[in-house]
Formats: C-alpha cells, structure tokens, sequence
C-alpha cells in the first residue's frame, strides 16, 4: 500500500464507521429501553435493531446524495477511468461503477435508456457486476456487524473493474455499441426536495432490511432443517455430518488457490460455500464468529471473497428487476443469470487473490 492509498482508505473507513454510528444513534432512539443507565439494550437484538437499521439509514443518504447529484459525479468519474482504461462502452462502465454503491435491481435505472439497445456482451458485463458487489447499504450492514470498512470498501470498488473483465472473457463483444467510448449518466429527478428525496429513501431501505430480515430467518432455519436431515446418516471423521461441513470439504481446495493457509482452508471453504449456495450475508456473519480461529490474513482474504451478491437467490431477483423494466429482452437476461452468478463469484475470489497478494504470505 502507498502512503496516499492508504489515507484514502483510512479516511473511507472513517467515514463509513461513523455513518454506522449515526444509524446507531436512530436505532437507539427507537428500539432502546429509555433508561439512561442501560443505553445500548437495543444491541442485545444485535441484527434486527443495529444491523439492519443501518441499512435504512444509508438508504436514506444515497437517496439524498443522488438527489442533490453528487453521486452521479463520483459514478461518472469511475465509469469515464473505466472507459478509458479498459476500452469499455459507456453504458456497460456506468452500471459497474453504479452497482459499487447501489443494488443490482437499482443500478440499471442510470442506463434505462440504453436498456433496450445494450448488447448481449454489455448486458453480461451489467449482470455480472451486480453480482461481484455489494450495495453501499448492505455494505454498512457488514460494517456495524464488525467487519473491516477499508477492506469491505476496496473489495467492492476492485469487483467493478474485475466483473468486467470476468464478463468479457464469458462473452466476448461480438457486436456494435452505441456508447462506445462515451460516458453519459441519465437519472431523472423523481423527488420535490432533499426532505421528499430522504422519505423516499428511507422507505426503500425499510424493504430491504425487511427483505435481508425474512431472508435470513428463512435461510437460517433451512441450514437447521438440512442439518437435521443430514443427522441421521453415519457420523464421518467422529462428527454428525452437515452442511457446513460438507461445503468446508468442498470449497478447502478453492480457499488454498486464493492463498488462504491450509490450515484455515476447510473454514474459510465452508464460508465460500455458504455464501453461494445461500447468501453472504449468513457467511459475513459466521466469519465474524469464526474470526478467533482464522490468521488475520485468511480473515482478510475471506472478507473479499465473500464482498458480492453471487449467489443462487440473487439469480431471481436479479432476473426479475432487471427484466421488469425491458420486458422485451427478459429472454436474455434469464439466459446469462446463472453466467453471471458465476462470473461475479469469480470477479470477488480474483479481488481476494490479489488482496492476498498485496498482504504477503505468512512469516
């Protein structure tokens, strides 16, 4: 790391921690107990009244930042370095370097207009980046749950640029682009003012904290249901077989290739696995249980693997967003649903490899 990376990143680490703070203050507002001797109650329910009331909470101030245009300045900037860089088209460059702050149903609003003109290798290249990141409110939510802000923050802007090299190795531009080398960024302004903009904002980021709230309890349940299925067959290695397990076996040889230590692989292979087959979310928070028994540099090198969407419920929901608004092309985004998944899997463990680079090997 220089020495002027690393104030960046140590200021955007700031600043996302204290953003977590200022969500705190709401939630304790809301769900503390009122008593000024046991003021942080509310974090005994620590992901239903800390965790996800982040994720309103920034929300609410990309909603307003978005309003105001700022960040369709900080988007274009990353899209016009991306174009002129890696010689990608304008509309292709504007949805990875969106979906690095908003989710993949939302993103592809900034190129609505382009929507229906994109190329099959532009629309790839969309899909697999709303897979290789993560929305900057889910972002926060790994935040407040004690995950690294610098490298949750470095992780997503290094999948933008990476699921677009992924998504042109999976399907190579075979056609002509209208935004070839152009970079133009269309939101409309749907809100009155900066307080509607905020209102609309915070009911978004109610949806989707309800959303990641019924998501988690259903997943949770399903890994004990499985589990309990599992428990009937013979115990393997002198332990009841299941799920976690089987992912670790799975996945350990995967974790290794990133340069996860061998000892750490089965681990670090099980959160891989978790977090495909059901979400990163539940794997974000197993890291975090399992952090004491991971060397600080397989905890880092997990922490970027696991930073994006890929996983087989973001297929849906992907589909379904994205093909509501161009009904006509629904055929082709369900044709490179699954592409996608994988490339953005593989755009998040490319991020992990070089950040493992960049760490250096255990002494």
């Amino acid at each position: 790391w220089t020495a002027p990376g690393q104030a960046v990143f140590q200021a955007a680490r700031d600043f996302i921690t204290r953003l977590v703070e200022f969500s705190d203050a709401g939630a304790e507002f809301v769900f503390g107990s009122g008593d000024p001797k046991l003021p942080e109650t509310y974090k005994h329910h620590y992901l239903a009244f800390k965790v996800l009331p982040t994720i309103i909470f920034v929300s609410t101030v990309m909603a307003v930042l978005f309003h105001l245009g700022v960040m369709q300045w900080v988007v274009r900037a990353m899209a016009w370095i991306m174009v002129r860089v890696m010689d990608t088209s304008g509309t292709e460059s504007l949805a990875a370097a969106s979906e690095v702050f908003v989710g993949m149903t939302e993103s592809p609003l900034v190129i609505r207009p382009y929507l229906e003109s994109m190329t099959r290798s532009e629309i790839m290249a969309m899909m697999t980046a709303g897979m290789g990141t993560v929305a900057g409110g889910v972002m926060a939510a790994y935040v407040g749950m004690g995950i690294d802000a610098g490298h949750l923050l470095a992780a997503s802007l290094m999948a933008a640029p990476a699921s677009l090299v992924i998504a042109k190795i999976m399907v190579p531009e075979t056609e002509s682009s209208l935004t070839k080398g152009t970079v133009r960024i269309e939101v409309p302004r749907t809100d009155v003012n900066v307080l509607d903009a905020a209102c609309r904002g915070a009911s978004e980021g109610l949806r989707l904290a309800l959303n990641v709230a019924a998501m988690l309890i259903a997943f949770v349940a399903l890994v004990h249901a499985l589990n309990w299925a599992l428990s009937v067959l013979p115990p393997v290695a002198g332990a009841p077989l299941s799920l976690e397990r089987m992912l670790g076996w799975l996945c350990a040889p995967l974790a290794w290739v990133l340069g996860v230590e061998w000892k750490d692989a089965r681990l670090v292979g099980m959160l891989l696995g978790k977090k495909i087959v059901l979400n990163e979310f539940l794997a974000y928070s197993d890291l975090q249980a399992l952090r004491a028994q991971l060397s600080p540099r397989s905890a880092i090198i997990a922490t970027y693997a696991l930073c994006g969407f890929a996983n087989f419920g973001s297929v849906a929901v992907q589909i379904g967003g994205v093909g509501g608004l161009v009904p006509s092309r629904r055929e082709v985004f369900a044709r490179y649903g699954l592409r996608a998944m994988v490339g953005g899997a593989l755009a998040t463990l490319m991020t992990a490899t070089i950040a493992g680079i960049l760490i250096g090997t255990p002494s």
